[in-house]
């Protein structure tokens, strides 16, 4: 579509040039009055028509450029865009990292999204979604002596949980922390490549988590999840314990 909209009524009064902007950009889309392909009015009638200066629609919009939400034409104007959660990721990935523990809270946040997205994912998924989680699991076994490509396959395995829930709002939440959680995932991974029949555990509990999905289970899925998410955070205890041992006595308990 690339007609222009019309705006139906102004933005409040009191909010300041850019949350005039974006309010109004929220309520039309959530209306259904502005859809992705639309055109905006040129800034002169978008300014006068939400009581703002031109430099303030100006400096709004390249803001909300910068996010994904429109895409600014030389020449033609402004157009609404698909939604891009990679600017949200990277957004995201410079807030949290100034704050202390923001991994362990992301981390939260992604035990909260997967048990969530898994339990959706036993009603909902289809069976293009259980041949890409399938895939996915096979990737995970073929890389498990590789803890770089091994991490990645892993975490591709449990985004594509979160897709097979078919809900719009736990995939966007989950991408727009994607980066970080990939990264936290691959330290992660690394951290437990030492720890004895790790191998075994990554591949059998993956393998339990789809057929929890298979047989649609949801109370079991949940079940199993929360336990693969103990299960990792004991391994990378007993990881650390191991490592902060002397050196002799690892090689003491090796040989044992």
């Amino acid at each position: 579509m690339n007609k222009p909209i019309r705006i139906t009524q102004r933005a409040d009064a009191t909010e300041d040039g850019y949350d005039r902007v974006l309010s109004f950009l929220r309520d039309e889309l959530m209306s259904g009055r502005l859809k992705t392909g639309d055109r905006l009015l040129p800034e002169r009638d978008l300014a006068s028509a939400l009581g703002v200066s031109r430099p303030v629609i100006r400096e709004a919009l390249t803001a909300l450029s910068t996010l994904g939400a429109v895409e600014i034409r030389r020449g033609y104007g402004t157009v609404v865009r698909e939604p891009n959660f990679t600017a949200l990721a990277d957004y995201f990935g410079l807030v949290l990292a100034q704050q202390a523990g923001a991994v362990d809270d992301v981390m939260q946040a992604r035990i909260a999204i997967e048990r969530q997205a898994i339990r959706l994912a036993c009603t909902r998924a289809l069976a293009p979604d259980l041949e890409r989680l399938s895939q996915a699991l096979q990737a995970i076994k073929e890389t498990i002596d590789d803890p770089a490509r091994g991490g990645a396959a892993d975490f591709h395995f449990h985004s594509m949980l979160v897709e097979a829930a078919h809900s719009p709002a736990l995939s966007s939440v989950y991408a727009a922390v994607a980066k970080l959680l990939r990264e936290s995932h691959l330290e992660r991974r690394k951290v437990i490549a030492s720890v004895p029949q790790v191998d075994a555990y990554l591949i059998d509990h993956h393998e339990a988590l789809l057929s929890a999905v298979r047989r649609r289970n949801p109370a079991e899925a949940d079940a199993l999840l929360t336990e693969h998410f103990e299960i990792g955070a004991n391994l990378r205890v007993d990881a650390a314990a191991a490592e902060a041992q002397p050196r002799g006595k690892k090689r003491s308990t090796q040989r044992a």
